[in-house]
């Protein structure tokens, strides 16, 4: 394949990465794409072979090495910091979608939204049961039983600076 070839090649699976939700495969493809073009590109010509090897080994490689710290390094990024909007969720009232036993995720409905959510009460919660948010960790909210749920105000205040205490 000529060097714009495999340039072209790369940009697509890039391009396609971006839309293709989750996963950060094509991501590496695209790059060893590139990767192979720009060595081409720039004289170190290798039959076509090499240049499929070199690509399939660059993939691999970069996929099985690089993806899972990637990811995860995303997944921090995700989680937002303490004190940002999300946590006005903290104090709200959700409608339980399912019965929960302890520390089980299910879901909810807050504001009109379900929710992935964690039980941290210490009985099962029912299907339907009004449920008090105590945490947001990423996009799933800790969750009690409305009746072991804090008072709402103390709860929403629980990760501001500078609360009198």
């Amino acid at each position: 394949m000529t060097p714009q070839g495999w340039l072209l090649v790369g940009l697509l699976l890039l391009g396609a990465e971006l839309l293709v939700p989750g996963g950060l495969v094509l991501l590496f493809f695209g790059l060893a794409a590139l990767t192979v073009g720009l060595v081409d590109l720039f004289g170190m010509g290798m039959g076509a072979w090499a240049e499929v090897l070199l690509f399939a080994a660059l993939s691999v490689v970069s996929l099985v090495l690089l993806r899972g710290p990637l990811q995860r390094r995303i997944e921090r990024r995700r989680t937002w910091p303490e004190g940002s909007e999300i946590d006005t969720l903290v104090g709200e009232t959700a409608l339980l979608g399912e019965r929960l036993a302890p520390g089980e995720v299910g879901s909810a409905e807050l504001r009109g939204t379900v929710w992935s959510v964690r039980s941290a009460s210490a009985g099962s919660l029912a299907a339907g049961q009004r449920c008090r948010v105590t945490g947001v960790k990423g996009l799933t909210l800790t969750i009690v039983g409305e009746s072991e749920g804090e008072n709402p105000s103390a709860a929403g205040n629980e990760g501001s600076k500078g609360d009198g205490a």
